[in-house]
């Protein structure tokens, strides 16, 4: 295989002033109580709404109503004024966690600029912090994941739709730069970044398939791996994936 030619397509630009809530923060407050939950799904159908719903609160693309957020907030004795506003506790120190920390509960990671399917020399070069998003340890923990390995970064393209959509945010554990089973990887081939599933073949190469099955897998054999490096696995995009 000489080169590989692979083309996106794209969405209109996002304005520069665009707000995902009018209380900055609230995606990653709802985004952790979500986490206390066994799933999502779980977390949804406590709020009594869909998982699609859930899903848009935490992306930042819809404004949750109050009766859904008290409800999130007290199936799990979640403080609803910490949700809405960011003050206070998240919990009364009589419902944490049964590992929870009591002090410096949250691990901060870094949100870059860069998007998935455009190209870039490293993973951060060129490239500055837009914000810190804010997991609590405790969630990280039960993963296994390290807080300074993690970065996050913006999907631009449809070719994981529904999967993952163009404009959401995804976790990348830097750390799992190699390929661990079949699992979703943010990959470098032909200096482009993308967000992709791979699965190695017999032969020794390695297959990146995107969700879009309008897109098709791309084979990249055993002597062309070189072309093809894991940057990370993907660990979380609006809900974890590992």
């Amino acid at each position: 295989m000489e080169s590989v030619t692979y083309t996106e397509k794209k969405h209109p630009p996002r304005g520069e002033n665009a707000v995902s809530f009018p209380n900055t923060g609230i995606e990653t407050r709802i985004a952790a109580v979500a986490d206390l939950f066994e799933s999502r799904k779980q977390a949804a159908a406590a709020a009594n709404v869909g998982l699609s719903s859930l899903h848009r609160w935490i992306a930042g693309e819809g404004v949750p109503a109050f009766n859904s957020l008290a409800l999130l907030a007290s199936a799990v004795g979640v403080s609803l004024d910490w949700i809405a506003s960011g003050r206070g506790e998240m919990l009364p120190s009589e419902r944490q966690p049964e590992h929870a920390e009591d002090e410096d509960t949250y691990a901060y990671v870094p949100l870059y600029d860069a998007y998935i399917n455009q190209g870039h020399a490293a993973w951060s070069e060129g490239a500055r912090i837009l914000t810190m998003l804010a997991f609590t340890k405790y969630s990280l923990r039960k993963k296994g994941l390290t807080p300074s390995e993690l970065a996050a970064v913006r999907v631009d393209g449809d070719s994981n739709e529904p999967f993952m959509k163009d404009g959401d945010t995804v976790m990348v554990d830097l750390s799992r730069n190699v390929i661990q089973g079949e699992g979703v990887y943010v990959i470098r081939l032909d200096d482009l970044l993308y967000a992709k599933r791979l699965q190695r073949q017999l032969d020794g190469g390695v297959m990146v398939i995107s969700a879009n099955t309008a897109y098709p897998p791309i084979s990249v054999s055993a002597d062309r791996l070189e072309r093809l490096q894991v940057v990370g696995r993907v660990v979380w995009s609006g809900g974890w994936m590992i």
